[in-house]
């Protein structure tokens, strides 16, 4: 049960800002074969379809990197995430393959735009999450990236620290093949359009490729949020 709001920060910077949390019981592998024939679909689509320059074009990526000017980061030195995968595949790269659960929601953001982060539920502390702005040399471990400058970013934070910005999520908080309990969140810098699709995307692909029943999902910040 986890408790979402969004710092009046945020709310300044940002006041079309909602968010969706899908809170599931899970079951991990370390490699789906439906899915990864589902990535390979979308990859061929997308390299028929876009170019490095168009991808700053789609709205849900446009809206994240002007969030990204307004909290006072530059996105063209920290991508969003979404971004950032759309270019490796454009570039002729193949997506990293790391386990089911990760791989599940890179493909739901190469698909809709969204910079989504994914965490063990279980190593949340607490039971409450704020999005704000990353400050001044506030310590955080990206995955696979060492210390990363956070200044700027929207980060939400637990009771520790902050566990997730849109360009990496934390090394405390990832998920792994022990996971049994995700929480995923979707950041939607330009509003609601089009979230309940990406939530529901994400749920059809739990049930699918992770034994699960897709769990519940929570808007957050029109009207704050509500425990899962």
């Amino acid at each position: 049960m986890y408790k979402i709001t969004v710092s009046e920060e945020i709310k300044q910077a940002c006041p079309i800002f909602r968010g969706a949390a899908i809170y599931a019981a899970v079951a991990n592998t370390p490699f789906s074969e439906g899915l990864w024939e589902e990535i390979k679909a979308f990859t061929q689509e997308l390299r028929n379809s876009e170019t490095t320059d168009s991808i700053k074009c789609q709205p849900v990526i446009t809206a994240t990197r002007e969030a990204y000017k307004r909290c006072g980061k530059d996105p063209s030195r920290y991508r969003p995430s979404a971004e950032a995968l759309r270019r490796r595949l454009l570039r002729g790269l193949n997506l990293y393959q790391i386990d089911t659960l990760v791989d599940l929601i890179n493909l739901v953001s190469l698909r809709t735009g969204y910079s989504i982060g994914g965490f063990d539920a279980d190593k949340i502390e607490g039971f409450q999450l704020e999005l704000g702005i990353g400050r001044t040399d506030e310590s955080f471990e990206g995955i696979g990236r060492g210390f990363l400058n956070i200044e700027g970013l929207p980060v939400y934070r637990d009771s520790v620290g902050g566990i997730g910005t849109p360009t990496s999520d934390h090394e405390r908080t990832k998920m792994d093949l022990n996971t049994h309990h995700i929480l995923v969140i979707i950041n939607g810098y330009n509003g609601l359009d089009g979230l309940p699709e990406a939530a529901e995307m994400t749920q059809e692909l739990l049930r699918k490729y992770a034994s699960s029943d897709g769990g519940s999902i929570q808007y957050f910040y029109e009207k704050e949020s509500s425990r899962l």
